[in-house]
C-alpha cells in the first residue's frame, strides 16, 4: 500500500534532537511492513523559530517534502508543491499531486493542526491524527476567530479521526460527539528490544534491593523520574511530595532552564543531567518507582519505557497514557499535586512485596502487547475497519 504522511511533527534527518520520534516511528513500522511511505512536512517558519528547532530550506530530504510557509497556506498547495518538484529531481508520489492526487495513494494521514489543515486543502480522503496541539486550536480563545474553524471544517471532512491516547479521544468527543463513529486511539508503541524479560524480573527477586542507611537496614523507595524541566512537567511537586515522607531515594533524570531550582527544594535529590537511552532504561531497573506527574501530555513514550523495565509506574490521573495505566493494576494514576502525589506514594508503600511484584508482571504484559510493530499495524487495521 502507498501511504502519505503530512506532519510537522517529523525529524528530516536522524540526529535531529528538537523533533519527537513517535511518528517518525509509524511510518518506520509501515515501511518494514512492505508498505511505501511519503512524507510532507508543512512548516510555518515563525512556529519553528519559537519552538526553537532547526531551519531546513525548502525541498525534498529523501522521501520527505519540507515546505515552508510564512503564512498559514495561503495560496494553493498544490501549487507550492509543482513549484519544488521543479527544482529537485525527486522519485515519490508526491511530485504527481498537482496533476492526479486521487489517483497517487491508497490511504493519506495527518497529523498536528498544520498537517490536517494541509490535507484537507489538498482535497483528498485523509485520516486526521489528533495531538493535545488540536484540541489547543478547537478550546482556546486564542484561536477561536481563524484555525478553530478551519481545524472543525478539516475534521467534518476527514474519513476518520486517530487520537493518540485515551484521553485526548474522551476529550474530542465531549465537543464533537458526532465525530463518534469515525473516532479510535492510536497509541505509539515500544520498540521490543529493551522489554526485559518478566522472567528475569522473577529471578532477580522482589521489586528491588533494599538501600543500607547509617541507621541500618531500612527499606527505602527508590523513585526515577525523565523529563525535560517544564513547568508543566511538575517535577517540583514530586520533589516537594517526596521530601515529606521518610525513606525516600528520589533520582531526577534531564535538564532544563529551571534545574538550579529545583536541585533548591531538596539536596537529597540525586539529579543526573540528560543520560543516553540505555542509560535511562538501566536506571529504570535499578529504581522501584517511576513517577511523572506532567499535565498536558499527549501519550508519554518514557510511561512505556518504565513500564518494560520494571518499575511500579505512575501518571497523572485523566492525562497522556491514562487509560493503558490502569490505577492499582498495571500501575497507578496520581493527582499533579503535592498531596496527590504523596498520597500515591504512601499507597505503594502499604503494599506487601508480592502486590508490588504482581503490579510490576501486569506492567510487562501490557507492554508487550504494546511494540512499535504492533501498534503500527493496529493503526493500519483500526482505520480499515472504519473505511
Amino acid at each position: 500500500m502507498k501511504i502519505l504522511f503530512i506532519t510537522d511533527l517529523y525529524p528530516l534527518t536522524e540526529d535531529e534532537k528538537t523533533t519527537p520520534k513517535t511518528l517518525y516511528n509509524f511510518v518506520k513500522e509501515w515501511e518494514k511492513q512492505g508498505h511505501t511511505v511519503d512524507v510532507i512536512k508543512p512548516n510555518f517558519i515563525f512556529n519553528s523559530i519559537l519552538r526553537k528547532k532547526p531551519f531546513y530550506k525548502t525541498g525534498y530530504y529523501g522521501n520527505i517534502l519540507n515546505i515552508n510557509y510564512l503564512t498559514p497556506f495561503m495560496g494553493s498547495v498544490l501549487s507550492k508543491i509543482k513549484k519544488n518538484q521543479s527544482s529537485f529531481e525527486v522519485e515519490t508520489g508526491i511530485d504527481k499531486l498537482s496533476t492526479n492526487a486521487n489517483d497517487v495513494y491508497d490511504l493519506t494521514i495527518a497529523h498536528m493542526p498544520s498537517g490536517i489543515l494541509f490535507a484537507n486543502r489538498l482535497k483528498m480522503p485523509f485520516v486526521a491524527g489528533i495531538h493535545n496541539s488540536d484540541l489547543e486550536v478547537l478550546t482556546s480563545p486564542f484561536y477561536k476567530f481563524y484555525f478553530k474553524k478551519r481545524l472543525e471544517k478539516a475534521l467534518c471532512n476527514s474519513k476518520a479521526i486517530a487520537c493518540r491516547s485515551y484521553v485526548i479521544k474522551n476529550k474530542l468527543l465531549k465537543l464533537y460527539p458526532e465525530f463518534e463513529q469515525k473516532t479510535f486511539v492510536a497509541p505509539s508503541g515500544i520498540d521490543e528490544n529493551i522489554i526485559i524479560s518478566s522472567k528475569s524480573y522473577k529471578e532477580d527477586g522482589a521489586v528491588h534491593d533494599e538501600l543500607t542507611t547509617n541507621a541500618g537496614k531500612v527499606s527505602t523507595m527508590r523513585i526515577l523520574t525523565c523529563a525535560n524541566f517544564k513547568k508543566r512537567k511538575n517535577i517540583d511537586k514530586l520533589i516537594l511530595a517526596c521530601k515529606e515522607i521518610k525513606n525516600i531515594q528520589l533520582t531526577v533524570i534531564g535538564d532544563g532552564k529551571i534545574r538550579k531550582d529545583l536541585e533548591k527544594l531538596d539536596k537529597n535529590v540525586i539529579f543526573t543531567g540528560w543520560l543516553k537511552p540505555q542509560e535511562v532504561y538501566e536506571k529504570m531497573q535499578k529504581n522501584d518507582v517511576f513517577i511523572l506527574p506532567s499535565v498536558n501530555e499527549t501519550f508519554g513514550m518514557v510511561y512505556l519505557e518504565a513500564l518494560a523495565n520494571g518499575c511500579i509506574t505512575v501518571c497523572t490521573k485523566n492525562d497522556g497514557i491514562d487509560g493503558i495505566i490502569k490505577d492499582s493494576e498495571n500501575g497507578f494514576l496520581t493527582e499533579p499535586t503535592i498531596n496527590g502525589i504523596k498520597e500515591t506514594i504512601l499507597k505503594i508503600k502499604q503494599l506487601d512485596e508480592s502486590a508490588k511484584n504482581q503490579i510490576v508482571l501486569n506492567g510487562f504484559e501490557t507492554v508487550k502487547s504494546m511494540t512499535s510493530a504492533k501498534c503500527a499495524e493496529n493503526y493500519l487495521q483500526q482505520i480499515f475497519k472504519i473505511l
